[in-house]
């Protein structure tokens, strides 16, 4: 049965959903400012992983991530570009799609966006007010922490402590300094929108708690983002909700660890800012995906180019196997065994780490019954090889495309690979090896790796 370790209880514990076999999922999506980096790809993949093992297993899932497209930095951004706001947001979010795409990431179910959402974020602030959670100060509406009994529970962070730290900017009328902005008044040059309170328009963390009981209604299932998000914003939106609605907001709080690049924090101030497409552009799509789900969703993750070049590694090793099978649906005795170790593994808190050592085993089975000629076997092996391994992403290329380099090589040069290949085939013949080794050189000089079988040479290109 699957456990899901739950942020605020602090534990993992079986997940039982509200109304099954649905299962509703909220995640914070992106603020759409800039191109997206490794720490917004891992989310993307991340949650892409629930969501699939869950469709696996079964349930019917709903999916929503939300597309924030108002807020400070935004508006700074489009600022700096000289750029309207109504160009920036839509060109960001285009980005967005197409570095998920490429990540292998299916799309969400809904993606609302903020903007969408004023009246649904008005109401609920209205909500807010009226049972005594939020206050108006000078067209600026605030949310009362200190009125929230349970809040900091998500976060382990004391309200004293927050309070003796808070800052309060120019021209905040706050009641208490750790109070937080629901409804800012309009400045000149900003959007704005008509409210009860004035021209203005939303804080951020409002935003989501709008969006989500609008789609997901008051209570639901999963609630994930990265663990930055954990404070304040899903703080926050715990006591938003819970103090409008008057129930339980959500059963099971996921968060993903932050990136890390050579041991570092991944910063723009520290120039070690990658994005997801600057990653792309120097590894494939699978191998990078490989690479994030690699460790826990809830550990760091460090990012080098080792790390890298043993995804790579691993992607080929997984493809090799498969390389030369029908592919057909088929199924071996064995394969249940393997099948029921990816589950539990997957059923404890989604362990990738472990399912990924599934498939490389199973990657083994599958040479080793190549060897031992029994091709019922490999197939078998095979197939379920692909079952799981696409249960997580992975595998959706035909194996010889990826190991010679799929769409970044024409058909001339495949075809110029398997000429020296037989020139090379020819000179082993005639016993001439240094004509043979010179051929084999050459082409690995060119990234192009070959492999000797019995029954002939393969080959693979090298990625770099």
């Amino acid at each position: 049965m699957l456990e899901i370790h739950d942020s605020l209880s602090g534990h993992k514990s079986a997940f039982v959903p509200i109304d099954p076999p649905r299962v509703n999922l909220y995640v914070c999506g992106m603020t759409v400012y800039d191109y997206c980096h490794l720490g917004h790809a891992r989310a993307m993949v991340v949650f892409d992983m629930v969501v699939r093992y869950l469709r696996y297993s079964g349930y019917d899932v709903h999916y929503i991530r939300n597309i924030t497209d108002i807020d400070d930095k935004i508006i700074a951004r489009a600022a700096a570009l000289g750029e309207s706001i109504d160009a920036l947001t839509p060109r960001f979010i285009n980005a967005m799609h197409e570095d998920a795409d490429a990540l292998g990431c299916e799309r969400p179910d809904q993606e609302p966006c903020a903007t969408d959402h004023i009246e649904q974020i008005i109401a609920m602030i209205e909500r807010l007010i009226e049972r005594g959670y939020a206050y108006q100060s000078m067209g600026d509406v605030y949310y009362a922490v200190g009125r929230f009994p349970d809040y900091g529970r998500l976060s382990g962070k004391r309200l004293e402590d927050l309070r003796a730290g808070a800052r309060v900017d120019a021209g905040e009328q706050k009641q208490d300094p750790a109070d937080f902005a629901l409804w800012k008044a309009a400045r000149p040059d900003e959007p704005s929108w008509d409210s009860p309170w004035g021209q203005g328009r939303p804080g951020w963390h409002i935003e989501c708690s709008a969006m989500s009981t609008h789609c997901l209604g008051n209570q639901f299932d999963i609630h994930g983002g990265g663990i930055d998000l954990k404070f304040p914003h899903h703080e926050n939106e715990i006591a938003q909700s819970e103090a409008a609605t008057g129930e339980h907001f959500v059963n099971y709080w996921m968060h993903n660890g932050h990136v890390r690049i050579d041991d570092e924090k991944m910063a723009k101030s520290l120039g070690n800012f990658t994005t997801v497409r600057d990653v792309l552009a120097r590894h494939d799509a699978e191998t990078v995906r490989q690479f994030l789900l690699s460790s826990h969703y809830r550990s760091p993750l460090n990012y080098t180019a080792d790390a890298l070049l043993q995804a790579r590694s691993g992607m080929e090793r997984l493809y090799t196997a498969l390389r030369g099978l029908p592919g057909a649906h088929s199924e071996h005795a064995d394969s249940q065994a393997f099948r029921d170790r990816f589950r539990s593994a997957m059923d404890d808190d989604f362990n990738t780490p472990l399912a990924l050592s599934v498939l490389f085993d199973l990657a083994r089975s599958i040479n080793r019954a190549r060897e031992a000629d029994d091709s019922d076997k490999a197939d078998g092996l095979g197939a379920t090889l692909h079952e799981l391994g696409r249960v997580l992403g992975l595998l959706n290329q035909a194996p010889a495309d990826y190991l010679q380099g799929g769409a970044v090589m024409d058909e001339t040069s495949a075809e110029r690979i398997e000429e020296r290949i037989a020139e090379r085939a020819a000179a082993r013949a005639a016993r001439d090896f240094a004509r043979a080794d010179a051929i084999r050189d050459a082409l690995l000089a060119e990234g192009v790796v070959l492999e000797d079988k019995p029954d002939g040479t393969l080959w693979r290109r090298e990625r770099g």
